[in-house]
């Protein structure tokens, strides 16, 4: 009871009416300016900053029109093989002799290019259809390289015109060579089969190897030229490798998208 009467008498005094009320300390005020500098300064960058971003897939160097696989069309023994691998041939060139039944035949390009495989060898035994080599189309050594890169299909519809692309080379360590660089030609508008791939590219392997995650689109890439460098290439180091570049050489992509703002983020 005496406790409650002292509580009463305490709150009837008027004691300390007079001080001033402290709504917050100095530091709270600083902890809230602070805050609402960056929340203005975090709004601004939403509104007009950007962001890139990448999608990356595997590739590969290549002439611009591809590769195509030349097929017997007869069966029987090969009993000269008149090509050999890496050779230039034009069009309608002899590759290989087969004797059949019905006499000798000789198995020819059908456009020209370079014999990059060969399957069949002397006294062999081949059927009709079968696939005796592999033959890239390029006419001339001073063709240009591209970069096939197969980008999964829900990733191709955001790949703009002209957008930057970086490639790892297999054969050119990034650590001492850096990136190759090029840009984007084509999209393909169709996702592609690993019997198409295989088509395009004279291997069947390469084209189970591009599928194994689903059918991607192909994007031809340029590659940006430089008199500067051994390749011919443009690199991001200053010399890139001391070699030229070969075709079917493999490498992986990064391609640069359009830059979005934060702000689109958010918005549905």
């Amino acid at each position: 009871m005496q406790f409650r009467q002292q509580a009463l008498a305490k709150l009837q005094s008027p004691e300390e009416l007079d001080l001033p009320v402290r709504f917050a300390r100095p530091q709270g005020w600083l902890v809230l300016s602070v805050t609402v500098l960056v929340v203005a300064a975090a709004s601004v960058w939403a509104v007009t900053g950007s962001v890139a971003s990448t999608v990356s897939a595997s590739a590969i160097l290549t002439h611009g029109e591809g590769s195509y696989i030349l097929q017997s069309p007869v069966a029987g023994q090969v009993t000269a093989v008149l090509a050999e691998e890496g050779e230039r041939l034009p069009a309608n060139s002899p590759v290989l002799k087969v004797r059949s039944s019905d006499g000798d035949s000789v198995v020819r390009t059908v456009a020209a290019g370079r014999i990059t495989a060969l399957a069949a060898t002397i006294g062999q035994i081949i059927q009709t259809g079968a696939n005796v080599a592999a033959v890239e189309k390029v006419a001339h050594a001073t063709d240009p390289l591209y970069a096939t890169v197969y980008v999964p299909a829900e990733n191709a519809a955001s790949i703009p015109a002209n957008a930057a692309v970086d490639l790892t080379v297999s054969s050119a360590p990034t650590q001492t060579y850096g990136v190759l660089r090029g840009r984007v030609k084509a999209v393909d508008r169709s996702a592609e089969s690993a019997q198409q791939i295989a088509a395009f590219l004279g291997d069947s392997q390469l084209g189970e190897q591009f599928t194994k995650k689903g059918r991607p689109v192909a994007v031809l890439v340029k590659l940006d030229k430089s008199a500067r460098t051994k390749s011919g290439y443009k690199w991001s180091s200053q010399d890139g490798p001391p070699f030229a570049l070969t075709s079917m050489t493999v490498a992986s992509a990064s391609i640069r998208l359009a830059d979005q703002r934060p702000l689109d983020w958010l918005l549905p």
